[in-house]
């Protein structure tokens, strides 16, 4: 009975992990690697089920050497993020900022800014997008933006995508605005009243106390953001792969390899923008 009960004792964590064990081994390792397995295959519909030819690398090369319309996806997918995950970081910084001072009514500010993440699922956004519910009315009546759009190039192309998307962009900064307030609200009181004592301006104390403070955060956010955006159902990448899933001369195959090169750019993204962070992060101090 001792062993019995010094066991279930010990053991006692895994019964609480254990299901997330298996929804993970079922709906998540599962899938993952039959994905990578259908992208080194030609995938077709028989009468018994699926039918598997094995092409090696033929999907891959396809889709970076042939599919131009997925190349200019992936390139314009790639612009975006390094535009608009470091916006929404900021902006979401900004406002956690604002909403952690004394204000009157905060806590209804704080709903606000989080209620686009409980009601914008993702045919709620497609349908707030069709209307032009996520872009500012009557952007394209202004003379600079009409000239901005004429003058395309890789800047006037980044700065349209950021005006015309701004709204969205906000939308997307609730969970990050939440994290920051954790963060913030974390921060040793004492040595930011030392440093006002010590005669230290606000800016100071932001760059010097609050920052490296906010640093593991902000990562956190770097990474959530980088995903969060990936997963977007207005990333026209995500209809691509669908699409091409039940495509006459595509198929699974060829979906699942596009998928995997997504993966690949998405997890190169965020190890990118976490270097830069880390660097600049360790330079700051």
């Amino acid at each position: 009975m001792k062993r019995v009960k010094y066991f279930f004792h010990k053991h006692v964590a895994y019964l609480f992990v254990l299901p997330w064990i298996i929804g993970f081994a079922l709906f998540t390792a599962y899938p993952f690697f039959y994905s990578l397995f259908l992208s080194f295959n030609d995938v077709s519909f028989t009468a018994e089920g699926l039918a598997y030819e094995f092409i090696g690398i033929g999907n891959f090369r396809h889709a970076v050497s042939v599919d131009v319309a997925f190349i200019r996806e992936v390139g314009d997918f790639t612009v975006r993020s390094l535009v608009s995950v470091p916006l929404i970081v900021i902006m979401a910084l900004v406002i956690a900022l604002i909403l952690n001072q004394p204000l009157r009514g905060r806590g209804i500010f704080r709903t606000v800014f989080f209620l686009p993440v409980i009601i914008l699922s993702g045919p709620v956004i497609d349908q707030l997008a069709n209307i032009g519910a996520t872009t500012i009315p009557d952007l394209y009546d202004y003379a600079v933006f009409l000239w901005l759009v004429m003058n395309e190039n890789f800047v006037t192309n980044a700065f349209v995508f950021l005006i015309d998307n701004i709204i969205i962009l906000l939308w997307f900064s609730g969970v990050q605005i939440l994290v920051f307030l954790a963060g913030l609200q974390k921060i040793d009181r004492q040595a930011v009243e030392a440093a006002w004592v010590d005669g230290a301006s606000a800016w100071e104390v932001f760059w010097k106390i609050t920052l490296p403070a906010m640093s593991s955060m902000i990562l956190i956010n770097i990474v959530f953001t980088t995903v969060m955006y990936a997963q977007s159902t207005l990333n026209p990448i995500i209809d691509r792969i669908a699409n091409e899933m039940f495509g006459i001369f595509t198929g699974f195959g060829y979906a699942s390899a596009l998928a995997w090169i997504y993966f690949l750019l998405i997890s190169l993204l965020m190890l990118a923008m976490a270097g830069l962070f880390a660097v600049f992060s360790r330079k700051s101090t």
